[in-house]
């Protein structure tokens, strides 16, 4: 399996294929399917920020902390409370423990695979490995929210923080239209670089001058008796020229922000890629990711760890905070989660010198708004961590979750080159979709 992404040359097609009026599909949203026995819900989130914890970070240090096992097991580390009575995570996480009513932790997650690309697909697809390669939810929902059903936004409508997850096909059987349009570059250098619109080493003037000068070399299209062709050609160059040089461009422009935000969010990688996350919401964009990695801890877990955890206790309760603050929330999705889990009990034997493994028997995800309430616990998992104690959470449930949320029905009819009826998610596993976090429940 091989990342999926959209390169400078497929986004410049993309615009050409938009203004030639080449792309259609069936309108699929929840609000337009008439199906029989269909259970409808408003569309809360009109944008996904999802925070992809790249290798499996370890719950008991984040959101499931176990103070009272052994020292085998919690490596002698406590949890904290949090604002919500009775909710404690770990002492990692001190500002998220500050806002703990503003978003929920799943504790009972599950789907018992080990292995990072066919965990990373059912964490993505909601569905088992082998057989036919399904889309990613980002995927997914850039295209359900996307340009056939009138997003009129120049920025792709999903985008990719800022690299690939490089574990498999993101589009799967969808065109690949559907590619994320991954940034590159570093959201924390003093010119986000993105890959496409961005040139670190041209000036935006230059870029204008560049522009101009090709403009009057080129003479084909004057020439052209097919004049519409030649209009919808230059129409979607416009459209490209306004990502790298425009307005449209401008959202990555981390420039724009006071020094106060930027060193709230942290002045690193992820505390910058959240920025961008927040100033890609505010433009509309339905889906982003943050490809956050490095959380394949097999050696050495607890020094490795510390250091990202301060970036994601930082980066994301600023995130939180801002959408919040801005009235932004209700309308937009976080969710934060990794392929799985690591084992509680800690390989103290060489060589991993105190490493945690793979560990997708039980681990946690969380949910802040875009219609889902805020601090509740889903769940539990036993006084070591090792299996779900309650209310098991499985792949297609929380995914499914979010679908509804967005307004999307993941029981309708997936649009697929093969015209079968495939639906855009499996049918919800016995302990059903999330419902008790909806807001309206």
């Amino acid at each position: 399996m091989s990342g999926d992404h959209l390169s400078r040359r497929d986004f410049i097609g993309k615009c050409a294929l938009g203004a030639l009026g080449l792309v259609a599909a069936p309108n699929l949203l929840l609000a337009q399917e008439k199906a029989k026995n269909e259970k409808k819900s408003p569309a809360f989130a009109s944008s996904v920020i999802e925070i992809w914890l790249w290798g499996g970070p370890s719950h008991l240090e984040t959101f499931d902390p176990k103070p009272d096992a052994a020292y085998d097991y919690n490596g002698g580390f406590k949890a904290v409370p949090t604002n919500v009575p009775g909710m404690e995570i770990s002492e990692f996480l001190p500002n998220l423990a500050k806002m703990a009513d503003k978003y929920s932790v799943v504790r009972s997650m599950t789907h018992g695979n080990n292995g990072h690309e066919t965990a990373t697909y059912l964490m993505q697809t909601g569905r088992e490995p082998g057989g036919k390669v399904f889309p990613c939810i980002g995927s997914v929902i850039g295209m359900m929210k996307g340009y056939d059903y009138g997003y009129k936004g120049k920025i792709p409508p999903y985008i990719l923080l800022t690299s690939s997850k490089g574990r498999f096909s993101e589009t799967g059987f969808l065109s690949p239209k559907y590619r994320p349009l991954v940034t590159g570059g570093d959201p924390n250098a003093s010119v986000f670089a993105v890959e496409g619109i961005v040139n670190a080493r041209i000036s935006k003037e230059q870029q204008i001058r560049n522009r101009g000068f090709l403009e009057k070399m080129d003479k084909l299209g004057e020439e052209s008796h097919d004049e519409e062709k030649f209009a919808n050609f230059a129409k979607s160059g416009d459209e490209a020229y306004d990502l790298m040089v425009g307005e449209a461009g401008a959202v990555f422009d981390l420039s724009k922000e006071s020094k106060e935000t930027r060193d709230k969010y942290g002045r690193n990688w992820f505390g910058q890629s959240a920025l961008a996350a927040r100033r890609l919401v505010e433009a509309k964009v339905p889906y982003i990711t943050i490809n956050f990695n490095g959380w394949d801890t097999h050696k050495r877990h607890f020094q490795a760890i510390r250091n990202k955890l301060q970036q994601l206790d930082q980066g994301l309760s600023a995130l939180i905070s801002d959408l919040d603050s801005k009235k932004l929330l209700d309308g937009t999705i976080i969710w934060c989660s990794g392929e799985f889990g690591r084992e509680p009990k800690v390989s103290w034997d060489s060589p991993w010198n105190g490493g945690r493994q793979h560990y997708g028997k039980c681990f946690s995800s969380m949910l802040a708004g875009g219609g889902f309430k805020g601090g509740i616990v889903v769940g539990s998992s036993d006084a070591k961590g090792e299996n779900p104690a309650s209310r098991p959470v499985y792949p297609q449930d929380f995914l499914g979750s979010i679908y509804e949320r967005c307004g999307i029905n993941p029981d309708a009819k997936m649009p697929n080159p093969m015209g079968e009826d495939i639906r855009i998610m499996p049918p919800a596993s016995k302990f059903g979709r999330l419902t008790e976090l909806y807001a309206d429940a």
